[in-house]
């Protein structure tokens, strides 16, 4: 899993999330920084306000949380997710001493970004991305 870290990194670059069931996320600064939550139709699902999206936590929790905007949470993006958002970019990913390398192309440069596991270094290659990207990049993509 990708760490909270990177995540609030990815987000603060402009990585913009389209909550939908599957997704996991985490609340910062409410006691509740070391728990994963995942949205599910049955217990977490996404709904529309006046003031903004709102992620509704449905049936009894145990410390009667029951919605949380949107902006509020930190989107936990899977390995899959992360690979995905790096598209045609993404090379290879290679087991080396340090643990695996993320390899892409960026416009013709070759990069590379080790991590422990393989959802850090697709994170880092992401950010990279979002950091570096041109006008038209950000008009048509999701990230």
């Amino acid at each position: 899993m990708i760490s909270v870290n990177l995540a609030r990194e990815l987000r603060d670059a402009g990585l913009r999330w389209e909550p939908a069931s599957g997704d996991q996320f985490v609340i910062p600064d409410r006691d509740l920084d070391d728990r994963v939550f995942s949205i599910s139709e049955m217990t977490i699902d996404v709904r529309s306000s006046p003031v903004g999206r709102l992620i509704a936590f449905n049936g009894t929790v145990e410390w009667a949380l029951d919605s949380i905007m949107q902006r509020e949470v930190i989107w936990m993006p899977s390995e899959g997710q992360l690979r995905d958002l790096l598209g045609d970019r993404f090379i290879a990913l290679e087991r080396v001493p340090a643990g695996l390398r993320c390899v892409v192309d960026f416009d013709g440069h070759r990069m590379e970004y080790v991590d422990a596991n393989a959802a850090n270094a697709y994170g880092r290659a992401v950010l990279h991305w979002l950091l570096h990207r041109t006008p038209a990049e950000i008009g048509s993509s999701r990230g």
